[in-house]
């Protein structure tokens, strides 16, 4: 599986995690895009930042070729499964110690 494949899966699972078996639903909630959209600057710049300097570097062949901020679109989709899937499950296991404290 090359790193592009890796990346769409990601999306795949963090989407089912949230909407089905979590059942956070953060992806239809305004809060979550907002907060996706306040990460994302810092994330483009931090994936700058270690591309620039080769402290992270990406094989050609394993990426669907095209980069932003110096890192592969690819980026973005982990970038945004890791931040569906914490705050998803941040809320699923808030509710779930609310309940299990009443």
């Amino acid at each position: 599986m090359i790193y592009s494949d890796i990346a769409l899966s990601a999306v795949f699972v963090s989407v089912v995690l949230d909407l089905f078996l979590l059942k956070s639903r953060m992806m239809t909630r305004g809060i979550f895009w907002l907060t996706y959209f306040l990460i994302l600057p810092f994330q483009l710049l931090t994936n700058w930042w270690l591309t620039s300097n080769k402290i992270v570097m990406y094989s050609d062949t394993e990426i669907i070729g095209q980069r932003l901020a110096g890192a592969p679109i690819e980026d973005l989709l982990f970038g945004f499964s890791m931040i569906l899937l914490t705050i998803s499950a941040w809320e699923f296991f808030k509710a779930r110690s609310l309940n299990e404290s009443n």
